[in-house]
Order: C-alpha cells, then structure tokens, then sequence
C-alpha cells in the first residue's frame, strides 16, 4: 500500500479497514485479518498495525475475542460510516470549500463537473 505523507500510516491503516467494511467486503460480526496479517498485507511494522487495530477498537468498529482474533463490531458498518462521516465533516468539507474560494469555483460549477464526471461513469 503507497502512504501519503500528511496523515499517520494507523491512520491510513484504519481507513482502508473501513473502506473494506464500507465496500461490503467485511461484514458485522466476521473475522478480520490478525494483526501480523494485515501489517504483511499493508507492508507496515506489525506495531504500527496494532495501533490501527487499537484505534478501530477503541472507536467502536472492531473488537478483539481473546485467543481468536478480531471481528467487525455487530454495528460496525454503522459505526464506520459515522467515524468516517464526522471526519469527513471535520476536515475534507472545510478544506473542500476553502479551495473552492480560494480557485473563484462557486457550488453551480461544481455541481456540473459532479453531474458530468458521474455521467462519464
């Protein structure tokens, strides 16, 4: 997995293991990748991958069964998609709009580009 520099590697980490509950692809209460696992799979330090795995956990999306491994939360699609809504919120929608202002873009241009690029799909 390539990192991008201006978020930790947990943080990137955690957001690919929503992605992967988001997509459908790991379902409520399933078992997920162990952590020495996921840390192969992601190319990163099995200490970084833990601390992702502490980070879900701690969030509410994943726990850990003593001895077996860990799974998605029975609510873990929807604590997902709020983890991921309010950071989203937080800091992708004022970053959005101050770029807006800063390029002269207004919300009418936006959406035709929207509207075009999901045309194109």
């Amino acid at each position: 997995m390539e990192f991008a520099d201006k978020q930790a590697i947990y943080l990137q980490i955690a957001d690919k293991v929503c992605e992967f509950i988001l997509s459908g692809e790991w379902s409520d209460n399933e078992r997920i990748p162990s952590v020495r696992e996921i840390s192969v799979m992601m190319e990163v330090n099995p200490n970084t991958a833990n601390r992702a795995y502490d980070y879900l956990q701690s969030m509410g999306v994943i726990f850990n069964k003593r001895g077996i491994g860990y799974f998605v939360a029975e609510n873990g699609l929807e604590m997902t998609k709020q983890l991921k809504r309010s950071r989203f919120l937080e800091e992708d929608v004022p970053r959005f709009f101050r770029d807006m202002q800063l390029l002269g873009l207004n919300c009418s241009e936006v959406e035709q580009i929207f509207k075009k690029s999901n045309n194109n799909q």
